[in-house]
């Protein structure tokens, strides 16, 4: 508990690069396939990274969730980054792979961090998100990338909202620890 709390500036980082990540692809829904491949592998790359970080930190419970999580949100990453001329309909599969995997990861954890902190709940709808997200991927894969951006944007935005008011929460207890 203690070394969660001691680290709640890492669920801050990952929020606010996901709110970043969030507006930008609102803003600019415009923007080519290329943009959005670099912006999503930039983004998962900086999540995953500080995903493993967070798993050296945290209790034996949480690390391997965490580390996992932060190993395939590297390696997403690195695929967009490396292969930034992939098609559309790839880039959405590598995505709403991403998203389900790394929901379904952050769902558990919440569940496990349930007697370690409180409000663990908005790490739960975060994961949540990122499932519904990853299956809408997939269940409309023909909406076009226009539609795929806003809604990784608007997915993002809500998610590092939801991170950025856990760590928070995290601090509060370190404060109070």
């Amino acid at each position: 508990m203690e070394l969660l709390a001691r680290n709640w500036w890492m669920l801050l980082i990952r929020g606010i690069a996901a709110i970043i990540f969030g507006i930008l692809a609102i803003v600019w829904p415009g923007i080519t396939l290329l943009a959005l491949v670099w912006l999503f592998g930039a983004y998962a790359v900086v999540d995953g990274v500080f995903a493993i970080g967070a798993a050296f930190r945290h209790s034996s419970r949480s690390k391997v969730w965490l580390l996992v999580t932060g190993v395939l949100s590297v390696l997403a990453g690195i695929i967009a980054l490396v292969w930034p001329g992939i098609t559309a309909l790839v880039l959405l599969y590598v995505i709403a792979f991403w998203a389900v995997f790394t929901g379904v990861t952050e769902i558990v954890a919440g569940i496990r961090l349930r007697k370690e902190i409180e409000n663990e709940w908005m790490l739960i709808v975060g994961g949540a998100l990122s499932v519904i997200l990853g299956i809408l991927l997939v269940a409309m894969p023909a909406s076009g990338a226009l539609a795929l951006v806003v809604l990784i944007g608007a997915f993002a935005l809500v998610y590092g909202v939801a991170l950025t008011i856990l760590s928070f929460r995290v601090r509060k207890l370190a404060a109070t620890a």
